[in-house]
């Protein structure tokens, strides 16, 4: 075999293995884009839902539902999860976290306070399906998929 020949058939398997090794890549990181975006859809798929059950003088509707997601926030502030237009509710009111598999209600310092169950929220608290939450005049249910 000529020296030639040799070397194109040398350059031939190397540029084989770039590409073999440029496909392998290519597949690795799409199955991590993959892997990655399961875990955002996960983390973002609802996890229950807050139903109003009574509405004050707000905008809201008695039965409209909200979807719980890992961290829902409940206050007047368009940027909240959970956007209540109560005029008693704090702009930033309160805070459902979904910590160690159970759910948990905070009062984020609120002026009007935030119930659970009919009594004032003093400390975070778990909470369970079929709890009532106070916010101004609002209540919202809690139901768990």
């Amino acid at each position: 075999m000529t020296p030639e020949i040799l070397l194109f058939a040398l350059r031939l398997l190397g540029g084989l293995l770039l590409l073999l090794f440029a496909a392998a890549l290519l597949w690795t990181i799409r199955q991590d884009m993959a892997l990655a975006a399961n875990q955002v859809a996960s983390r973002q798929h609802a996890r229950g839902r807050l139903v109003i059950v009574t509405a004050g003088d707000s905008s809201l509707e008695v039965g409209q539902a909200f979807a719980l997601l890992p961290v829902t926030s409940l206050g007047r502030a368009p940027s909240n999860t959970v956007h209540l237009t109560d005029t008693y509710a704090s702009n930033d009111h309160a805070l459902l976290t979904l910590r160690s598999g159970r759910w948990w209600l905070e009062d984020l310092g609120s002026s009007n306070g935030t119930t659970l169950n009919d009594q004032l929220l003093a400390a975070p608290a778990v909470v369970s399906s079929g709890d009532l939450i106070g916010i101004g005049r609002v209540t919202l249910k809690v139901e768990f998929e």
